[in-house]
């Protein structure tokens, strides 16, 4: 078996920090990262603009940006979940074998250490700068800096999908 890094998030939208992640997984032994998009079955909202779908582009965007081999990176899907033990089963068996879970978050930590996964908490990436919340924030604001913290093809993409306009008009009726 493959040595398999599962990341699971929202990735609203797929930053540097996320890239960074997959870099240091990547570089620190794993063979292969499975993204794993959550909140899919939410989408066109304040805190999930973006659907299951872009972001999955996204992250292919970024990955080519930055030169991780597409091959390296397996991405999957799964809805809307509240985290348990029976949560960390469910979510297992929508991606291929993994025999780790990289997780800043305790609570999604020991759902998956219950399950029998190692878990791994990973450094943490400029956190203050590149979080999906202050990105939203900035392209609501019309703030043009919020380009700078994802990968340029991940930009461009965000304003190709009407992305700007989507959060702008999304946080306006928040």
């Amino acid at each position: 078996m493959l040595d398999r890094a599962l990341i699971y998030g929202r990735f609203q939208p797929f930053h540097h920090g996320h890239v960074s992640l997959v870099k240091w997984a990547l570089n620190n032994g794993f063979d292969e990262v499975v993204l794993l998009i959550g909140m899919a079955s939410e989408n066109y909202t304040p805190r999930n603009p973006f659907t299951a779908g872009e972001r999955i582009e996204m992250a292919r965007l970024a990955a080519r940006d930055e030169g991780i081999p597409l091959d390296r990176i397996i991405t999957a899907t799964i809805e809307t979940l509240e985290v348990s033990i029976g949560c960390a089963y469910y979510v297992l068996s929508y991606v291929p074998r993994v025999s780790a879970i990289l997780t800043r978050n305790p609570v999604i930590g020991k759902a998956f250490a219950d399950a029998g996964i190692k878990v791994i908490t990973p450094p943490s990436f400029n956190r203050e700068e590149w979080r999906g919340e202050r990105i939203r924030e900035l392209i609501a604001r019309g703030d043009q800096h919020w380009r700078d913290l994802v990968t340029p093809s991940v930009a461009k993409f965000i304003e190709d999908i009407g992305g700007v306009n989507r959060i702008r008009s999304l946080i306006s009726e928040d």
